[in-house]
């Protein structure tokens, strides 16, 4: 781990460990991942890996503002001196366009943090899309089975999904294609 990662880490642990513990199971579980797919994007490993520890770091209580993790996490860690791109990485991690636009919070994000199509937030979303609450690995379709059960039908996240599931297939799609050109 970089310096980045391993600030991020132990940022992650300190609000998320004890107060949500399956979401830190998740957590943990994204950010292992994201190492071992650190390889494919090179000089980005170390943002990469921040961002995966930090991605769902919004969830938390002495975080979460307006209710959109995603918008919630990076505000937060732009006013702690986090690194914009990392901030950027985690208001756009896996389709979040789709559930900010859903609650009324899609000009905002897009104001606030520059939305970016690299191996990198690919990567991100892919280690995310396919590890499950609890840290299992899943495939996506397990993944979206899951969440769509997990929040319901009427659900603002089941909603978003629904629209949002073609951009995640493609940005998984392009980090399996980088496997295969690269396997580990």
């Amino acid at each position: 781990m970089g310096p980045s990662s391993e600030l991020a880490a132990a940022t992650s642990q300190r609000h998320l460990q004890n107060v949500l513990p399956r979401r830190w199971l998740h957590v943990q579980a994204v950010a292992a991942k994201a190492e071992r797919l650190a390889y494919l994007v090179g000089d980005d490993a170390d943002v990469l890996t921040a961002a995966a520890w930090l991605h769902d770091i919004g969830y938390a209580p002495d975080v979460a503002d307006t209710g959109f993790h995603a918008l919630d996490g990076a505000r937060w860690l732009r006013r702690r001196g986090f690194a914009d791109r990392i901030a950027a990485l985690v208001a756009h991690h896996s389709c979040a366009v789709h559930e900010a636009d859903e609650r009324g919070l899609g000009q905002a994000l897009a104001n606030e943090f520059p939305r970016e199509e690299t191996a990198t937030s690919d990567a991100l979303w892919y280690a995310d899309m396919t590890t499950g609450p609890d840290g299992q690995d899943l495939t996506v379709d397990e993944r979206l089975t899951e969440i769509r059960q997990r929040y319901g039908p009427d659900d603002v996240v089941t909603r978003f999904w629904e629209r949002a599931e073609p951009m995640l297939r493609h940005a998984i799609s392009r980090t399996q294609h980088r496997l295969s050109a690269q396997p580990m």
